[in-house]
């Protein structure tokens, strides 16, 4: 820390600061992290000296190159010269920032390509890779390791339990040559396709010995069918094709024999790097502290390339043969530096890059040993203990601890203060926990085993009408169904949507009336409370002596999915808001009832956000909104893929019925309640990829409709209807309610 000292009047305090606030710039002290580097280093330091450039450069020793970046936030050091993997932890851990980077080659600039290689005719995508054969540069290598690790499990297709990475890759590739990984610490499949030098020993060695080392390794490896895919840079291919090399394994290879892997699930040309590939690599960089000057830094440097970068001069800034090594402060094969505009390290390692660091930054020495669970009521207790003690016996790691508190929002506020740490949350709730505590998705569920569908539509039905083809827009004096009051699909998303666009406008925050004024007449079981409008009511019909009308049960005929579309099939209503599968689950004999057994899926239609109709089969582009499934939520300090690698791994033990071993992760019956930590309805616990916000899980269409009843007027504490003690709501509270009785 730079020393200060005690001055007494205000003026040379003044001073002071200003000394203090500048200091960084009056000197540059050069952090080195071995014998060689620190000896280049003081021969740049008299070498800019004699040059006069200021200002003047100091080389100080750190042990590693992570400790070097915890001496320049500790201001006993000010620069250093990092990878991409250390420049990300570096500015995620310390707020340093990249403000000087290499050039290595005028066609790529600052960067190369981490590519996936495989031979023409494997049929292999990056979608299919699990269970066959790899070759990797080395372990911890970047475009052989870290990346394509690191992409393969931000992207979901690859689970770390208790983040043990090279476990997991060892189960998720049949076998693989990772040269360095032949210590007692890795799987020993890892190391299975190996080949040694040529005689056969040094098998598995992180150096040339083992002939599958390094960029020509790996493709070697592949090339000699040892291994389905290869993991290296973007010029890999070409250099050892073609006849561009003397290596006698080379001498037949044709580039256009072998194809890259996209991130897309398609495959391309090796001469496509550029569009077809796993991670853009950004290139070394110079990181200073957040107040130091960057343009300073830069001006530094660019006078010492100008006149120590060529022939003529004794020392090289970027040759490292002198001293016996390779890659000294800067990397041997830079061309020229550049100065980092946006200084920023997200910004110039880029989201590719970023996503894969963060997919690797999953740590076993940072994780926790439990994860407390946060649940709301007795079963939900039970069901958990029973969770963890299951967990436990198959060594799922980390174990998890149940934690109780009266409210899902209670829960929400104990993670926020990290006092628990996971919590399953529904659509509103997922919303109140993003916007209002801060908390993220760390996985999700799904429902559909068919086709990985995560969430459902909400939707307006009508009847096929040619000469009455009326429009979202023309609802006014309609008659309306829904499947309930506060429902989801019925009544938040419907109702929302329609004040969100203004097409229904309440006065004094009081939503049933407005609803009753703008709809001719409609059934909304469960509105037939004290202060609702009775229109709310008018629709229903009841059981079938005619009792129990408008009741939130099976005895009121109109009620539910089912019955909101029965609603509008026998006329009583002109419109239905359900989900997408209703007119499906109830049409072409798929319902005997005597008054669904006739009904034709396509007698009826869709009515669009944007005016259109469309076809009950084109849910997915005319919809009111896509309700998103329910969602794993930690804070956002929490590793998300250690809570997913944990869920995953335990969903091959207990997630499905017929697992034989006990617990059931989706079934609450056990435990005489219904939807228990998990939807009873859920098939699969799914990454959440690149949905990591509240915003991106839950998306604009529900955010719309969820905003849309929380008016301006409804935010006010004395309003109207609070004074009237009327039973109005907004839709969070709707949400809130029901969904603990899964009304949807």
């Amino acid at each position: 820390m730079p020393k200060i000292f005690a001055m007494k009047n205000s003026r040379n305090v003044f001073v002071l600061l200003f000394v203090h606030a500048t200091l960084c710039l009056e000197r540059v002290r050069w952090c080195t992290v071995s014998q060689q580097e620190l000896s280049k280093c003081n021969d740049m330091r008299k070498a800019f000296a004699g040059a006069g450039i200021l200002p003047p450069l100091e080389c100080t020793e750190g042990a590693s190159a992570a400790d070097c970046t915890q001496m320049i936030k500790d201001y006993l050091a000010d620069a250093v010269t990092l990878n991409g993997r250390l420049i990300y932890q570096a500015g995620k851990e310390h707020g340093l920032k990249p403000v000087v980077g290499e050039v290595y080659d005028q066609e790529i600039g600052t960067s190369y390509y981490a590519v996936a290689v495989v031979k023409k005719g494997s049929n292999i995508t990056i979608n299919s890779l699990k269970g066959i054969t790899s070759c990797h540069t080395g372990i911890n290598r970047t475009a052989g390791w870290n990346v394509p690790v690191g992409y393969l499990i931000d992207s979901g297709r690859l689970t770390a339990m208790g983040c043990d990475l090279p476990k997991a890759v060892s189960e998720y590739f049949n076998a693989s040559c990772v040269p360095g990984a032949n210590s007692v610490n890795y799987p020993k499949s890892l190391c299975q396709l190996c080949k040694g030098d040529l005689s056969g020993q040094n098998k598995c060695q992180g150096n040339s010995q083992e002939q599958y080392y390094d960029y020509s390794g790996a493709f070697r490896c592949l090339a000699e069918d040892a291994g389905a895919v290869a993991f290296v840079k973007h010029s890999t291919v070409p250099e050892y094709t073609d006849g561009k090399t003397l290596s006698s394994w080379a001498q037949n290879l044709r580039s256009q024999d072998f194809q890259l892997l996209c991130r897309d699930g398609t495959t391309a040309d090796v001469t496509e790097w550029r569009t077809c590939h796993l991670a853009r690599i950004p290139a070394r960089a110079v990181v200073v502290r957040p107040d130091t000057d960057g343009t300073v830094v830069f001006q530094l440097l660019n006078q010492g390339q100008q006149r120590f970068n060529g022939a003529g001069t004794k020392f090289q800034m970027f040759d490292s043969t002198a001293y016996g090594a390779q890659n000294l402060i800067f990397r041997d094969s830079t061309t020229e530096l550049v100065a980092i505009t946006s200084q920023n390290y997200k910004a110039w390692l880029g989201d590719e890059y970023l996503h894969a660091m963060e997919g690797l930054s999953c740590d076993p020495n940072t994780l926790p040993e439990s994860l407390n669970w946060c649940v709301v009521s007795t079963e939900e207790i039970w069901k958990c203990g029973e969770m963890a003690t299951a967990f436990r016996k198959k060594n799922l790691k980390p174990e998890i601890q149940c934690i109780s508190a009266k409210t899902k929002e209670e829960c929400m506020e104990l993670i926020q203060k990290k006092e628990s740490d996971v919590v399953t949350l529904g659509g509103a709730d997922i919303y109140t926990a993003g916007k209002t505590y801060g908390l993220v998705p760390a996985a999700g569920e799904s429902y559909s085993a068919d086709d990985n569908s995560n969430a459902y539509y909400a939707v307006a039905l009508v009847k096929r009408n040619p000469s009455n083809a009326f429009t979202i827009s023309d609802l006014k004096g309609k008659k309306s169904c829904h499947t309930g009051l506060g429902r989801t699909a019925g009544w938040n998303i419907p109702i929302g949507m329609l004040m969100k666009k203004g097409i229904i406008k309440p006065r004094d925050c009081n939503i049933p009336q407005a609803v009753s004024e703008f709809f001719s007449a409609s059934c909304v079981p469960s509105a037939n409370q004290d202060n609702y409008p009775s229109k709310l009511c008018q629709l229903c019909i009841g059981d079938d002596s005619g009792n129990n009308k408008c009741s939130a049960s099976s005895q009121e005929r109109y009620y539910s999915y089912s019955g909101a579309f029965r609603c509008l099939a026998q006329d009583s209503g002109d419109v239905a808001f359900v989900k997408h599968s209703t007119v499906f689950e109830n049409t072409d004999g798929k319902n005997t009832e005597s008054w669904a057994r006739n009904l034709k899926s396509s007698d009826f239609q869709l009515l669009c956000r944007n005016g259109a109709r469309a076809e009950v089969t084109q849910f997915a582009q005319c919809h009111l909104a896509q309700v998103p499934a329910q969602a794993i939520m930690v804070h956002p300090d929490t590793n998300i893929f250690a809570v997913y690698g944990l869920l995953d791994k335990a969903q091959d033990y207990f997630g499905n019925d017929s697992n034989g071993n006990g617990f059931k992760m989706f079934d609450s019956s056990t435990f005489q309640g219904k939807n228990l930590i998990f939807k009873d309805s859920a098939v699969e616990i799914v990454p959440v990829k690149e949905r990591r916000t509240y915003k991106e899980w839950l998306e604009s269409e529900y955010i719309e409709s969820l905003e849309g009843m929380q008016t301006p007027q409804c935010s006010g504490s004395g309003n109207k209807l609070i004074q009237q003690h009327l039973l109005v709501t907004t839709v969070v509270s709707f949400l809130i309610l029901y969904q603990l009785q899964d009304l949807d």
